[in-house]
């Protein structure tokens, strides 16, 4: 058989992946996705839009840093599967600073009870300083590079990563070349 011949494939027939198969397997695929119970509006990531609004209040009152409220939404929706009582944790939390009037967490983080109101609280600041709701090692990570743990040192310091210039790195634009000397 000459080398050159379009029809040669040396792949084994079970490994052989044609056009059709593949647009076949990926309609399946998509099909079934679209079609299955398991996924709903709360598992993409959407979440009634008043506990995502009150979220961001008590999240902006408990982190004095501006925040991403997309990423708010989907860690909002996380933490409401996780614990179905938190949409009442942040109005108890939001009404504790309004009647102190707070600004900022100082003035009514000392306020807040223990017990499952402080646990809320400090779940909400750890999810946007770490960028994850949860501590296990199968944890879905909400914000990695706008993490707020980053943040102070983002001037100095590359984000943890195996590119060299840090997350999202192969979209930034490349340092323009120096002339290059002549012999």
């Amino acid at each position: 058989m000459d080398m050159t011949d379009p029809s040669r494939d040396d792949c084994p027939e079970e490994f052989n992946l044609t056009r059709r198969k593949l647009m076949v397997g990926g309609a399946l695929f998509a099909g079934g996705m679209l079609l299955s119970p398991e996924i709903s509006a709360q598992t993409l990531g959407a979440v009634a839009p008043e506990v995502s609004s009150n979220f961001m209040d008590v999240s902006s009152l408990l982190i004095d840093h501006h925040l991403d409220p997309e990423v708010g939404a989907r860690m909002a929706a996380a933490m409401l599967r996780i614990n179905p009582e938190i949409a009442q944790d942040i109005g108890a939390i939001i009404d504790i600073a309004k009647k102190k009037n707070a600004r900022i967490v100082e003035d009514f983080f000392a306020d807040i009870p223990e017990g499952r109101l402080k646990d809320t609280a400090l779940a909400i600041i750890s999810a946007w300083y770490t960028g994850v709701v949860e501590n296990s090692a199968n944890a879905e990570v909400f914000a990695f590079e706008t993490a707020l743990m980053y943040q102070p040192t983002h001037d100095v310091m590359t984000i943890p990563t195996y590119a060299i210039s840090g997350p999202n790195g192969w979209n930034a634009e490349a340092p323009a070349l120096g002339d290059m000397p002549t012999f």
